[in-house]
């Protein structure tokens, strides 16, 4: 294995024009969408129901918020062990929490997927290209445990005028196509396959209950379905990086949304952005080891060492 198939390529100054043009780009999105949200829904009541809310089921939202972003690292640790990458899950959740603060606060620049890929090739001497494999396989599981809860909150929401039976054959159908186009050309990502999207599942689930939590601070006693399949909807289209870590994009699609499921409009968009806050709370544990790199592997083996454990035993 060389050297150039483990390090990414230096940084061109077409590679920072482009960092930077994408980083004006998003930020003319997010204004333009947070503009539509706001000519669409009364700021005024937003901001009352973020001052008047039940502060101890927001403190309760984010403890659980948290414990989904444990659960997220342990995911991915499943997709790093199907490629033999034995991470301390001590060290891999650090990285973890590093990895949010970069993708969430600095979207224009390094993002935290690509910082990891570029430390994990660099210190275990692995293709970039297998990481990279295992942590877009990551996000896959996460997209379609979102498709699953989708499915199944659907039979709780009269607006949606399909039967149950549609949703949940082009979800079976895409299932088996996604695991039949992952075994046969991605094979040695299914290793741990049911485990990692049954992680997944446990993710999103703790997301839905994050988002519960917040009504439940408002002393919301109407249909909490509505509001929950609306914010996993507003989350697959956050996944599309058009806006700064999905600002903008949850918003306009809760506002577009409390129409045809009667939704409090004002409610909808006080959900998304407390979770916007919420997510920002808990990527802000990051920042320490930006500030301190030093911590990330702190009271570990080194990595030779690793190596050579991970070597010993094959």
């Amino acid at each position: 294995m060389t050297d150039t198939e483990t390090l990414p390529k230096q940084k061109t100054w077409k590679d920072t024009l482009w960092s930077a043009t994408k980083l004006i780009l998003k930020i003319v999105v997010t204004s333009a969408l947070l503009y539509y949200v706001f000519t669409q829904v009364p700021f005024q009541e937003v901001k009352q129901k973020l001052l008047h809310a039940n502060y101890w089921w927001m403190a309760t939202a984010v403890a659980v918020f948290f414990l989904s972003t444990v659960v997220s690292a342990w995911r991915l640790l499943s997709f790093f062990n199907s490629i033999e990458l034995r991470l301390d899950p001590r060290f891999n959740f650090r990285l973890y929490l590093l990895g949010m603060f970069y993708n969430f606060l600095l979207p224009g620049g390094i993002g935290g997927d690509g910082y990891k890929i570029y430390l994990l090739t660099k210190n275990y001497k692995l293709p970039a290209k297998k990481v990279f494999w295992a942590i877009l396989f990551d996000r896959l599981s996460g997209l379609w445990a979102i498709g699953l809860i989708i499915v199944a909150l659907i039979l709780f929401v009269p607006q949606v005028e399909l039967h149950i039976a549609v949703p949940a054959s082009v979800f079976l159908v895409g299932t088996a196509l996604y695991y039949f186009i992952t075994h046969r050309f991605f094979k040695e990502y299914t290793r741990y396959f049911v485990q990692g999207h049954g992680k997944a599942v446990l993710v999103q689930s703790l997301q839905v209950l994050t988002i519960l939590c917040v009504l439940l601070g408002q002393n919301f006693d109407g249909k909490f379905a509505p509001y929950l399949l609306s914010f996993l909807i507003s989350a697959l289209a956050a996944v599309v990086p058009i806006s700064l870590g999905g600002a903008g994009a949850r918003e306009a699609i809760f506002t577009q949304l409390s129409v045809p499921f009667h939704m409090n409009v004002a409610l909808a968009v006080f959900l998304s952005i407390s979770f916007y806050i919420i997510s920002l709370i808990v990527s802000l544990f990051g920042l320490y080891y930006v500030l301190r790199p030093s911590r990330l592997q702190e009271g570990l083996p080194s990595i030779e060492e690793e190596i050579k454990a991970e070597s010993s035993d094959i």
